[in-house]
This record gives structure tokens, sequence and C-alpha cells, in this order.
């Protein structure tokens, strides 16, 4: 492989890392689900039908800015996906998507509603996650996924794709999978508890907007 730079390298391993962080979590199972960074001169991105858990930093495949692929292992097949969120959200350095259990099964069980698949029932959901759409289901790659998250990509930081799991982007691969974690665990808590729980009041998610700077 050609000679990369130390700030690449770090990026590779960030990546690895946090795959095999998902998968031992069971986040993510078999090879569901795939990583991105955002470089100077294009894309990482996890190979196609590769496994989180053991992820090789030679094998993330780079695509430069154009989208030809220049090395490492064939891209996954949501490559487009992950460029439009890049494309329309300038912050966006990492794009995590995982086929995560409960927030897949609160598709099936039903969401919160459309644009909101869970309601504000934690803190910290509030602050670190935000408002998360529901993406109607539609083949995976389907390039119609791509054009509707690309136009949510500068007012949220996560959407939920039908029967398939979230999809998390943020300043960093790291601060992505945190997002996703906070929001898969949200899930679980609401479709544990019975009866299901009420939001926060609105004076309560008012307080985290102006002491936090919480988008909701």
């Amino acid at each position: 492989m050609a000679s990369i730079s130390t700030s690449e390298n770090r990026i590779r391993e960030e990546i690895c890392v946090n795959g095999q962080s998902l998968y031992a979590r069971r986040y993510t199972v078999g090879t569901a689900g795939n990583i991105s960074a955002r470089l100077e001169d294009g894309w990482l991105i996890t190979p196609t039908d590769a496994c989180l858990g053991r992820l090789d930093p030679n094998d993330i495949a780079k695509v430069d800015l154009q989208g030809n692929h220049i090395s490492g292992s064939r891209p996954s097949k949501t490559l487009a996906l992950h460029r439009r969120i890049y494309e329309n959200n300038p912050d966006a350095h990492g794009v995590v998507h995982t086929h995560s259990t409960h927030l897949v099964a609160l598709t099936l069980a039903g969401v919160w509603n459309t644009n909101d698949v869970l309601p504000p029932v934690t803190p910290y959901y509030v602050m670190k996650v935000g408002h998360v759409p529901l993406i109607p289901y539609r083949r995976p790659g389907d390039p119609a996924v791509a054009e509707e998250v690309a136009a949510l990509a500068s007012k949220v930081r996560a959407v939920l794709l039908e029967r398939l799991g979230p999809v998390v982007w943020d300043k960093s691969v790291s601060q992505a999978s945190y997002a996703l974690e906070e929001l898969e665990e949200t899930a679980a808590l609401y479709l544990s508890a019975m009866p299901r729980p009420e939001p926060l009041a609105e004076s309560a998610v008012e307080e985290l907007r102006t002491t936090f700077g919480a988008r909701w």
C-alpha cells in the first residue's frame, strides 16, 4: 500500500477501535454495518461485507474526492450515502451505520413519530443525540435513501432507517459512535419500560437547551 500520512493512519486506527468496540457489545453483528471518515483528499470507508469487529487498518477502502476507489478493499455499497452526508454537512468527519437490535426493533414495533423516533426521555439523549427522523424502508444501497438523508444532514446528527438501523454522523468517528451508543441505549430503555415512559417536560428540555446548548 502507498505511503500514508500519520493523520490518516490515526483515523484508520480509530475506525478499527470503534468497530471492534461496537461489535464486542453487539451493536452490530456479522458483516452488518459500516464506518467512514472524512480526509482532506477523500474518504475512508470500511470494505463491503467486512466485520466491524475484525477490521484491518490497511484493508479500509480509500476513495478520492470524485469517489474513485484508490486503495484498500472494495468500499461498502453505502458509500454514496456517506458521501452525501459529508457533502451536505461540513462539520461531519465521521459516519457510523449499524443494525443495532433495539433500534431495528423500534422500527418494527412502531416509532414515537416519524420526525422523532424516540421521545426526549433522558437528558443525555436530548444533549448527545437530539432529533432522529425515520427514513422509510428501501432496499440497502438504494440511492433514494442517500438523497433523503442528504436533505437532513445539516439539520440533525442521526437518522433511523426502517428495518435497517441508525446512521449517525459527528465531528469524528468516535463522537459518532458515542452518539450511536446513546441512541441505541435509549431505544432499549424505551422498549423495556411498561407503560412507555413519558417525555421530559418542556421546561426540562428548555433548561438543557439553555444550559448545555442541546439541539432539541
